[in-house]
């Protein structure tokens, strides 16, 4: 019964750190930095240490008072294993917090979508209304693509779309991208840290034609802390949308589109596909471009 009760305890405290990736190996700088904008890896990882420390002690208590029970008499070794079951308890509760750290972490981070950082990807920003979100659910062409990250209480989506049989990845930022650095929270800024190490290309959307509730000047600003705040060998593309309810576009663009009415949408894609400039592994003898 003690030696059960032990190797439960302690392989299933064991069991809840290898189920974890190692975040300062294992961990793609994209995903650690989106993990501690979520949640405080610090803080997980201590509580991960503690957790396996915790399976550690259970199982050294376990062959210590296996041991003592084996050379004693039945009343002797019914109380070594009472004081075995209570110092193991004791054990848990050291730990009881990391326990529920973990637990929470877990809940925090399980439904993020499946991004992958070695598939290219095209970030969207901009102030909101300029029409990012709609041109995002038109190239995905289907709403049910589109998944969540809890970075804020609005969201950023990440979609998908094939070209010349590549997958990319597209990632709508409502909430982070849309507002000046200034009006950001810490973990909002961190969010936008993470997505720095995914970006292949950056795609600014403007609405030249005011109707967003925005100025083309100060949405140009946005454009430049953009800009600032992703590597200079990222591109950083912009694009007039709503063509069809302005005449000239007095701004630095690198093209015009109308999401509404369908026009020039496709054309903008293969601009940032190109600029993405993805090449795929060569393929290799073992089949996985390694």
């Amino acid at each position: 019964m003690l030696r059960t009760a032990g190797n439960v305890l302690s392989d299933n405290l064991e069991n809840v750190v290898v189920s974890w990736p190692d975040f300062g190996f294992d961990v793609d700088p994209f995903y650690y930095e989106l993990a501690d904008a979520i949640v405080d890896v610090d803080r997980l990882r201590q509580a991960l240490s503690q957790v396996m420390w915790a399976s550690r002690q259970i199982e050294s208590l376990r062959d210590e008072y296996t041991t003592k029970v084996r050379n004693a008499n039945l009343e002797t070794a019914r109380k070594h294993r009472k004081q075995a079951f209570a110092r193991m308890a004791d054990v848990m509760e050291q730990i009881e917090a990391d326990l529920r750290y973990v637990g929470d972490a877990r809940d925090e981070l399980r439904d993020l979508p499946d991004v992958r950082p070695e598939e290219p990807a095209i970030v969207v920003a901009g102030y909101p209304n300029v029409g990012k979100s709609s041109f995002v659910n038109r190239v995905t062409r289907a709403s049910n693509e589109i998944a969540e990250y809890p970075f804020t209480t609005r969201g950023v989506a990440l979609g998908h779309f094939e070209q010349d049989h590549l997958r990319y990845q597209i990632v709508d930022t409502p909430g982070l991208l849309d507002r000046p650095d200034a009006e950001r929270n810490d973990i909002e800024r961190q969010a936008v840290s993470a997505l720095t190490h995914l970006a292949d290309v950056v795609l600014v959307v403007v609405d030249p034609s005011g109707d967003c509730g925005y100025p083309i000047d100060v949405q140009l600003e946005l454009r430049e802390e953009v800009c600032d705040r992703f590597d200079a060998s990222t591109p950083v593309l912009t694009v007039a949308n709503k063509h069809d309810r302005f005449d000239d576009v007095d701004a630095d663009v690198d093209a015009t589109m109308s999401v509404t009415e369908d026009e020039n949408v496709d054309a903008v894609l293969e601009l940032a596909v190109d600029a993405a400039a993805y090449e795929p592994p060569l393929p290799t003898r073992d089949g996985n471009g390694s």
